[in-house]
């Protein structure tokens, strides 16, 4: 999309490269014709933003990872009491948090200083989104739980949503419309031309190997990346459910999806 590598239908489209948090309060503000959200933050602006069905971020068995120091005994769900970092207000992994766990104190953190915030023992614990999933192993930290394989058995079997591609609903509908089909073009192409988009978001990681490079991105692009179809659609309106019910968020939204 961003190298004329696909037919961009005669649209101009200038890139915005900002942290999942900073893009979700723009799109609180209206500031960006199209962006990528957090679902969570859906629940806030379905009035004025529509999905666009090619592009989304869900976790298939695996997710945002709550981590601590190994001599922690940290516990879970009641955290009695333990400080937690968090990955932004707004982020869906946020919003699981609150949902599964109890009894604990959010700190807000920039997502690539969560890991050191506990190492640190700033917090008691922390919530890792992105590349932190798979290396907070190997780098001294104990999983307390891994949300996306709790999700997985308590949604019997449904993804976990967790980012999307949002357009103002004040772009025309056709336009939204070629927006959705880029989209979907620009993702097909890079499933199969791997290594050099796995290249590409190399230059936006935090110095993952190759093949961890490669792992991550597989874990989220995959088939609901190219369509959400019932099953993502079902799992977002069931992570909307629960948050209503516990009074996470102010009401049910009634969302639009745009397809190519």
């Amino acid at each position: 999309m961003l190298n004329d590598k696909i037919d961009n239908q005669g649209l101009k489209i200038k890139e915005c490269v900002e942290d999942i948090e900073s893009l979700n309060n723009r799109a609180l503000n209206g500031e960006l014709e199209m962006t990528a959200i957090s679902w969570h933050l859906l629940s806030k602006v379905y009035k004025s933003y529509a999905v666009l069905d090619p592009g989304a971020s869900m976790g298939l068995g695996y997710g945002p990872v709550l981590i601590a120091n190994k001599d922690s005994d940290i516990s879970f769900p009641d955290l009695k009491g333990a400080k937690v970092a968090l990955p932004g207000r707004h982020t869906t992994a946020t919003l699981i948090m609150r949902i599964f766990a109890s009894n604990f104190v959010e700190e807000f953190v920039p997502f690539d200083e969560i890991m050191a915030a506990v190492k640190n023992k700033d917090v008691d614990a922390g919530l890792l989104i992105h590349e932190g999933q798979i290396t907070y192993e190997e780098e001294g930290f104990k999983k307390v739980v891994d949300y996306g394989e709790l999700w997985h058995k308590e949604s019997g079997g449904l993804p976990l949503p967790l980012g999307t591609n949002a357009i103002s609903k004040d772009v025309d509908p056709e336009t939204a419309k070629k927006m959705a089909k880029i989209l979907l073009d620009s993702i097909v192409w890079g499933e199969k031309n791997r290594q050099e988009t796995n290249d590409y978001a190399r230059d936006f990681g935090r110095g993952l190997s190759e093949d961890k490079n490669d792992r991550f991105i597989k874990m989220y692009v995959n088939n609901k990346t190219i369509s959400l179809g019932n099953e993502g659609v079902s799992a977002v309106n069931l992570l909307f459910k629960l948050a209503f019910e516990k009074g996470l968020i102010e009401e049910m939204p009634d969302w639009d999806l745009i397809k190519p």
